[in-house]
């Protein structure tokens, strides 16, 4: 999910710090570890089981500022081919997420004999393994095998939508490049309306992107807000937009969103000079990752849970330790899964071959382990 595009120092510490929220929300999510903690700590352990995971919304706000970056800097799109741009998403999308999901399956394998806990994915399905290759595992309910890996499905519905939303415009007959901005312009405004105040209010619809396109379209507004002559109307509309859809049901997932948006064009227009704080290398680096981490965290989890809940039960010291390495230790798996394979850029036939052998893999364990 990172691009050239998303190299500015800022954005990268802002998710650097929505990808630790969301590792420990999972962490708080995902016991035992965490129910052991829960008992002494139980404020701390609520908030992240309930706040953490408005990161989330984080993640979309600037998944549209950099689709709209990449796509329509200018407010028309600047690419020739739908598929082309798809295919590349998709493939940039789908390798590490193969490898990720590839290690989840091997990880709950190890741990399914002697750790009988809810966390643990059953043995995979065939046609489970050909949904999650093709990222359509909620679309077709599915059980996910990977926490987390409805968002990588959903970030690849909200790119193809923008882009067919784009394309659609430019490839308009005759339509001056001006009005191709400004009916761009009102599209997503249109779009982003009727997923803040229709779509994102039915949990029914939560399989598809529309669902959570406000918070995407707010990302692009944002874009489009920060290198506006004129940013103050900008501002207006966003948070108009976000105040109409809180005034007719207020979730505090499109608060953090509204707010992500306008913060994002405050800042972006007028950086702070952060640079030398000391935790910002750090927020930075984790940001630069931060899709890594958001992959094989669940794997590192659930491993960790299963030996300290093992060895240490009912031990406090132990199982709050547990929770730090377990964060410590998605970290660094997440880096090399960065620097081994999302930092290089893939063909088509690498995709396929880590589906192949997502697929294969999967079906294996699962012969494995009705031949046991």
């Amino acid at each position: 999910m990172n691009s050239p595009l998303s190299r500015n120092p800022l954005m990268d510490a802002i998710k650097g710090l929505a990808c630790a929220a969301i590792v420990w929300h999972h962490l708080a999510f995902y016991g035992p570890m965490s129910d052991v903690v829960h008992l002494q700590a139980p404020t701390l352990m609520e908030w992240l089981y309930d706040n953490a995971r408005m990161a989330v919304q984080v993640f979309l706000v600037l998944g549209g500022y950099l689709a709209a970056a990449s796509l329509a800097p200018q407010r028309v799109a600047r690419f020739d081919s739908v598929g082309a741009q798809l295919l590349r998403r998709f493939v940039r999308l789908l390798v590490p997420y193969a490898v990720a999901l590839l290690l989840a399956i091997v990880v709950a394998a190890l741990v399914r004999p002697w750790f009988d806990h809810p966390s643990v994915p059953e043995a995979p399905s065939l046609a489970q393994l050909l949904a999650h290759a093709l990222l359509l595992q909620d679309v077709v309910g599915e059980e996910a095998l990977s926490a987390g890996v409805w968002y990588v499905a959903i970030d690849f519905q909200l790119f193809a939508l923008s882009t067919v939303l784009l394309a659609g415009v430019r490839a308009w007959p005759g339509l001056p490049r001006r009005s191709a901005a400004t009916v761009s312009t009102v599209l997503v405004l249109v779009f982003t309306a009727a997923s803040l105040c229709f779509f994102n209010r039915d949990p029914a619809w939560d399989a598809w992107g529309w669902y959570f396109f406000g918070a995407y379209g707010l990302g692009m507004l944002s874009y489009w807000a920060v290198h506006a002559s004129r940013p103050g109307l900008w501002l207006a509309g966003i948070a108009l937009l976000g105040a109409l859809a809180l005034g007719l049901e207020f979730r505090a997932r499109i608060a953090v969103a509204l707010g992500t948006a306008l913060g994002l064009v405050l800042l972006m227009r007028r950086p702070l000079a952060v640079s030398g704080w000391s935790g910002m290398a750090l927020l930075q680096r984790w940001g630069q990752m931060s899709y890594s981490i958001f992959l094989v965290h669940f794997s590192v989890c659930l491993l960790a849970n299963a030996v300290v809940s093992y060895f240490w039960p009912q031990d406090l010291l132990a199982n709050s330790a547990g929770l730090l390495l377990a964060f410590g230790l998605s970290l660094r798996v997440g880096r090399i899964l960065y620097q081994r394979v999302e930092s290089r850029v893939p063909a088509w036939s690498m995709a396929w071959r880590w589906q192949a052998s997502l697929i294969g893999m999967g079906l294996l364990v699962a012969w494995l382990e009705l031949l046991a």
